[in-house]
């Protein structure tokens, strides 16, 4: 896969310093710029392959596998595409998404952890409880809800996307309710239940002194001010978005492939580093999708790119309901049966994913998703390359063995 001509490690590299300089950095902020200055790199080690006809030599440096990190998560998603493939149900797919106030959105950045999982919990709960009103669906549903903190323009702006099959079974347990066509559940209703939920929690959180409060929220920390913040969210419009539904089980995997790996900015869309300043592309959504450039100095870039690095062990996709964790292959294979036994009018089951990616192997995966043979040398197209040498992190490379790097992990 060849290497973009620019990358955010390349950011990091050449201002990282001065941004630190500059801003305070969280330990597992600092953590992350140096996985991705590091990653693919001598740094971190990997190994020599050499071709068993011709001679040609490549070295394979190892990834960081940060999350983070703009070139770790292809081979990462189609894995995790791989697994999910069991889990789709053959029935339209709808796709909701839940935002927060700009208010909330700066509380949020201060209390990742706790304001997340509230957005989580928030959203989950609103979903389960609409679809079991017998006004609405009237069914237990499950879903896969997937966290994003990012703007096209790299701006704080957390939002959950859920992927949601259309429908769910019966409260008494007895059969499959399916929604109606083009229809999910009324997002007015959702809208203001999802606040309510919200504001609760978060005064919740409040009360057990589980926020904290900095610099120009400071005064928050006092009940009263704290309290007028919360009638003033309570008072406005919350924004919860159905986007149109999907037709079936496929076109639900490709819509997992874009967005639940997804990072703050990918590499692709850098175009330029210099003077100090790093230009990116981004679609304005206001404007029919319109692509647009836009330059900012190369420290407020980093900046806006830390925004987005999430507490450890924070869990940014999480599985509710039918499709939660526990006993989830039950559910599923319950699922299955009370939809066959509704007779569906239509075949939406899923193309099968190929056997490679269901095995775990990562160079299968790699030509799968590139199109390039990692086996097959680049030099000659007729030898295979071979395994020769382990590489210690930090070991360097004569100059003749640097031209192409591929990602070993």
């Amino acid at each position: 896969m060849p290497r973009p001509r620019l990358e955010v490690a390349d950011v990091f590299g050449r201002h990282g310093a001065s941004f630190l300089e500059a801003y305070p950095a969280s330990r597992t902020q600092r953590r992350t710029m140096r996985a991705i200055q590091q990653c693919r790199t001598a740094t971190l080690g990997g190994h020599l392959d050499q071709c068993d006809s011709c001679g040609h030599i490549r070295p394979s440096y190892n990834s960081c596998r940060n999350r983070h990190c703009p070139k770790c998560q292809s081979l990462e998603r189609d894995r995790w595409l791989a697994e999910r493939q069991t889990e789709l149900l053959p029935v339209h797919y709808f796709h909701v998404v839940f935002t927060v106030p700009d208010h909330i959105a700066s509380i949020a950045l201060q209390n990742k952890r706790v304001v997340y999982n509230i957005l989580f919990r928030a959203a989950a709960e609103t979903l389960r409880r609409i679809a079991a009103d017998p006004k609405h669906l009237g069914a237990q549903i499950g879903f896969l809800a997937v966290l994003h903190t990012w703007g096209q323009t790299l701006l704080h702006h957390p939002h959950i996307h859920c992927v949601i099959p259309g429908g769910g079974i019966s409260l008494d347990g007895s059969r499959w309710i399916g929604c109606r066509p083009k229809f999910f559940l009324p997002v007015k209703v959702l809208s203001r239940l999802f606040r309510g939920l919200f504001l609760h929690y978060l005064k919740l959180a409040f009360d057990k002194d589980q926020l904290s409060f900095h610099g120009q929220l400071a005064h928050l920390s006092d009940n009263s001010a704290f309290a007028r913040l919360l009638g003033l969210c309570r008072n406005n419009k919350w924004h919860v978005y159905a986007k149109r539904p999907f037709g079936g089980p496929a076109q639900v995997l490709n819509y997992l492939g874009r967005y639940t790996h997804r990072v703050a900015i990918s590499n692709n869309r850098l175009l330029s580093l210099q003077d100090g300043k790093v230009a990116f592309s981004w679609k304005d959504y206001r404007t029919g999708n319109a692509n647009r450039t836009m330059t900012l100095a190369a420290c407020e870039f980093i900046r806006r790119f830390l925004l987005h690095v999430l507490p450890d062990g924070f869990v940014r996709i999480r599985h509710y309901g039918l499709l939660s964790n526990c006993h989830r292959n039950e559910k599923l294979a319950l699922c299955r049966q009370l939809i066959a036994e509704s007779q569906p009018v239509e075949d939406l089951s899923a193309e099968p994913v190929p056997t490679e990616r269901l095995a775990g192997d990562w160079k299968k995966r790699y030509e799968l998703l590139t199109g390039e043979s990692l086996e097959m040398c680049p030099l000659c197209h007729n030898g295979r390359m071979l395994r020769v040498q382990l590489l210690e992190p930090g070991a360097q490379l004569a100059r003749r063995f640097q031209p192409e790097v591929v990602d070993s992990s």
